[in-house]
């Protein structure tokens, strides 16, 4: 039986008096030469940067802009697709004593404005001239915003609020040439309770709403992950970064979560952004993640290219053998969820297909793949059983950007299918009266920004987070999410859709050419 306080108390100890800047500190002074993240450059070629490298860059970006009249308390706004300036101006805000917030390029110029104008926005940092052109059209309707940092590319002189990223760069290389104990003496202030980030995500209202991270929040979540997977997942690992970083799943899992375990831990690894979904296949096939989230979509893809390659193959006999394999580890999947013997001719035939499973992981990039989640929204059982059956289990992770990410998950060493898996180590679940999941522990947000309101109605005063989400749990802890108490959509891409907004967008006049509504 799982001591729940007992996990917490010893959460709470290893994670006291930690910051992220800490950790990131800690981490490059442990592991300098340590590759930590790896990108292509202009020429098709792999470029990697040390641990050592990239507190460098981020020491300098951090005092350009405190430079620049950046001040602590102040909101950075980053417009980019995964690529390593993504993840620095990330950190340079922190550092700086300020709060990041990504944003998904799939906004619209009239949300990012909304978000902008919400926490008031100071600098944003845009990745090229397509993402600056949007920003052309948003700093007139923001106030507070008074830089744009472009990434990539050269700014127009003329527009005077608009600076290069090799231009900040500089700036703070000449800062910390003149006082090298200005970014220490800066990032050292920063407590455990203060705000990390904002991380916005839509309400039932339709109107987006500002979850609240503090530093203790990513650092006690990172260690309870850690526990649950351990050392032999986390060290050395290598991983692909391609979901959105607006998004708390990735943003955990690729770039806050790597800091703490190689810190706190010394668990090292590797992170490769790709910043084009289309190209995700061959990043995974040439850097062989160790550890790969997908969402449902996703599996559902790579699921179907296995099957529509099987199916397409030129030679007569090798189509007919993977099809059959294929057949055998599904059935065999379905035996063993359902708690059913497996005949021992069909397991003696399953452990004969193993060439082939192999074969095909490798075709993905999967064959040193030791933990595989599918997470953000339901995953279709079958497509469990399917690469269960191919030996890549997909263990099941549930959670909220109200938790951190995770909040119940299914460990590598219990797999579980059909279910979301067990709290995470030091978290309490449990199920209200009226069916509702409620969760506490060190993962929950410290609340809606500027919405004291919507925060009382989700966060009650004892610490336990309504979740919105109806579930049952069974003897041994794993949970089912069976119905929503909320309204919301997820897709199987796991992006959220308020119903409200539809409604109101079909309930206006029809929108005939040139029809201009009343």
């Amino acid at each position: 039986m799982r001591d729940i306080a007992q996990e917490r108390q010893e959460i709470d100890a290893a994670v006291e008096g930690w910051t992220l800047p800490k950790a990131f500190a800690a981490a490059a002074a442990r592991f300098p030469d340590s590759r930590a993240v790896e990108w292509r450059g202009d020429g098709g070629t792999w470029q990697a940067m040390t641990l050592g490298d990239y507190r460098d860059v981020v020491r300098d970006l951090t005092l350009g802009l405190a430079g620049l009249g950046f001040d602590p308390g102040e909101f950075g706004l980053i417009l980019a697709s995964n690529v390593p300036e993504h993840a620095i101006a990330d950190l340079a805000v922190i550092h700086a004593r300020g709060s990041s917030v990504s944003l998904y390029s799939t906004l619209a110029p009239e949300q990012i404005i909304w978000i902008a104008n919400h926490c008031g926005g100071a600098v944003a940092f845009v990745e090229d001239e397509a993402q600056l052109e949007t920003m052309r059209r948003v700093k007139p309707e923001v106030p507070t915003l008074r830089l744009v940092v472009l990434m990539r590319g050269q700014p127009d002189p003329a527009e005077e609020w608009v600076m290069g990223w090799d231009d900040i760069l500089a700036l703070g290389r000449a800062a910390a040439a003149a006082d090298p104990k200005a970014f220490d003496r800066l990032w050292q202030q920063i407590q455990p309770e203060d705000l990390l980030s904002l991380i916005y995500t839509s309400g039932t209202t339709g109107t987006p709403k500002g979850v609240m991270y503090t530093h203790r929040n990513i650092i006690w979540t990172a260690e309870s992950i850690g526990r649950m997977v351990g050392r032999e997942v986390l060290n050395d690992s290598r991983l692909v970064s391609y979901l959105p970083l607006a998004h708390v799943a990735e943003r955990f899992i690729s770039h806050w979560g790597p800091l703490w375990y190689c810190a706190a831990r010394g668990e090292t690894g590797t992170v490769r952004f790709c910043p084009d979904l289309t190209q995700l296949l061959p990043y995974l096939i040439e850097t062989r993640p160790t550890i790969f989230v997908g969402v449902p979509r996703v599996w559902e893809k790579l699921q179907a290219a296995i099957r529509l390659g099987a199916a397409a193959e030129a030679d007569e006999q090798r189509r007919a053998m993977v099809l059959k394999a294929l057949d055998v580890a599904t059935q065999v999947s379905l035996l063993r969820h359902q708690g059913e013997p497996v005949p021992a001719e069909l397991k003696a035939a399953h452990e004969q297909f193993g060439p082939v499973y192999a074969a095909i992981r490798a075709k993905l990039g999967f064959d040193q793949c030791v933990w595989a989640v599918t997470s953000t929204a339901p995953t279709p059982l079958d497509v469990e059983l399917f690469f269960a059956g191919i030996g890549l289990p997909l263990l099941e992770v549930w959670g909220m950007s109200e938790l951190t990410g995770p909040a119940t998950a299914v460990a590598p060493d219990n797999v579980r299918f059909g279910t979301c898996g067990a709290a995470i180590p030091g978290v309490e679940a449990r199920i209200a009266d009226d069916g509702e999941l409620m969760v506490r522990g060190g993962n929950v947000m410290a609340g809606y920004y500027r919405s004291p309101q919507q925060t009382a109605d989700t966060l009650g005063p004892d610490g336990w987070l309504r979740t919105g989400d109806i579930a049952q749990v069974d003897a041994e802890g794993f949970f089912r999410i069976v119905d929503r108490k909320k309204e919301l959509i997820i897709t199987s891409s796991g992006k959220n859709i308020a119903p409200v907004q539809v409604e109101a967008y079909l309930k206006q006049p029809a929108r005939r050419p040139g029809h201009r509504g009343r």
